[in-house]
């Protein structure tokens, strides 16, 4: 009897569960007052590109390295405030979203813990202070 390890990716769905999950967060962000600001008008090149990362990401075929090289993505983030706000804006956003396309249980866990674990890496501006 032969064993096989499955990837996150594999288990949810592959590609076209990763598509839907990208196209319902997109769908949430692109109204969030905290995200819409530091995101384009047009998602159609942000969608492709998360699409890439997270199917890679959640160890589907490593699409995002392929065409753009190592993810880097502080580095990438780097222009962006990334406050403590948009940290949990981003995460709410992401997780209505896994709620949407009915991600649920230890996959959905799994997954959400990942990417908390890395929204969080991604933080790289404190919280404007309230003018007095």
């Amino acid at each position: 009897m032969e064993y096989y390890e499955s990837t996150l990716y594999e288990l949810i769905g592959g590609a076209e569960t990763i598509r839907r999950l990208v196209e319902a967060f997109y769908s949430k962000v692109a109204v969030h007052p905290d995200l819409k600001p530091i995101f384009p008008e047009d998602f159609t090149e942000v969608k492709e590109k998360q699409y890439l990362f997270l199917t890679q990401f959640f160890g589907g075929p490593p699409l995002y390295s392929n065409v753009y090289g190592h993810p880097m993505l502080r580095a990438r983030h780097m222009q962006f405030p990334v406050t403590p706000t948009r940290v949990q804006a981003w995460l709410s956003c992401m997780s209505a979203a896994m709620d949407e396309i009915g991600l649920e249980g230890t996959y959905r866990d799994a997954m959400f813990e990942r990417l908390k674990m890395t929204a969080h890496h991604m933080m790289n501006t404190p919280e404007e202070k309230e003018a007095t």
